[in-house]
């Protein structure tokens, strides 16, 4: 046995006596971090299209505004890590970039949210947990970080079945918390069925429900291209679209469509 393994053996240890604690979080941040370093650490969970929980973070106060508060406002719904979550992603690591749509790097989302987070690089361990929770653990590197590379990734990637175990075993009742939040047997609360069903009322009064479903994948990051062969229409349709989205609504950028719609969420 290597001293690194030792330690990394000493760490989870750790971690399991900490089950059941406010000091669990931690712990397992610090055993991640003998394996890969990183610079910032958050854990969400989702269930449905309720506002996601923090479960741990450790952001200095002005990146947490941005990781959390804000986040927690609406952009949420436009990230690749919660629409990994709601349609099922396979538990396990994954990189960011790597579930994200085609056109991510270059939509309203990344340029006027997720660029402010000044990170390099987010890869996150998924957890399916009881009564359609997913918990995402996150692991970040500031812009100044390289990218995690190959063998870090592989690394971390062999840590999932530890991982995933200590989760389900901590997180084990927290859709109880979802359901403490307001969520009824009558169905959830007025602001949760706001966000769930944004994007397909957002612009209602003004807009078809094609021009709605196309505002969702352009917000989403979805390239012409791409939104034309998930709702079987050609990219020259789509383009026309998304101009009488514009007219109808009466903006002139994908920023302003970013800003209305951020807008609906906390109206």
């Amino acid at each position: 046995m290597t001293p690194a393994d030792a330690a990394w053996n000493s760490a989870v240890g750790e971690a399991i006596s900490a089950l059941d604690t406010p000091q669990f979080p931690q712990s397992l941040v610090d055993a991640l971090q003998l394996v890969a370093g990183f610079d910032h650490s958050v854990m969400f969970c989702y269930c449905g299209e309720a506002r996601p929980l923090d479960l741990f973070d450790n952001f200095p106060p002005g990146k947490r505004r941005i990781f959390v508060t804000a986040y927690q406002e609406g952009p949420y719904m436009l990230d690749p890590f919660f629409l990994a979550g709601s349609r099922g992603v396979d538990e396990g690591l994954h990189r960011l970039r790597d579930l994200a749509p085609d056109r991510f790097y270059q939509s309203e989302y990344f340029r006027s949210y997720y660029v402010q987070t000044g990170l390099s690089e987010e890869i996150g361990f998924f957890v399916h947990l009881p009564g359609g929770v997913t918990g995402v653990i996150s692991l970040m590197r500031a812009d100044q970080s390289p990218q995690f590379s190959a063998k870090e990734f592989r690394d971390l990637k062999a840590c999932e079945p530890v991982v995933g175990a200590l989760a389900r075993q901590h997180w084990q009742a927290l859709h109880r918390r979802f359901s403490s939040a307001g969520t009824t047997n009558e169905g959830p609360p007025a602001i949760q069925r706001q966000i769930e069903f944004a994007f397909h009322n957002f612009g209602k009064s003004v807009l078809t429900p094609r021009e709605r479903e196309v505002v969702e994948y352009v917000l989403k990051g979805y390239s012409s291209d791409a939104i034309g062969r998930i709702l079987e229409i050609s990219a020259g349709t789509v383009r026309i679209h998304r101009k009488n989205i514009y007219a109808k609504l009466g903006i002139n950028s994908q920023g302003e469509l970013f800003s209305r719609f951020i807008e609906s969420l906390t109206s």
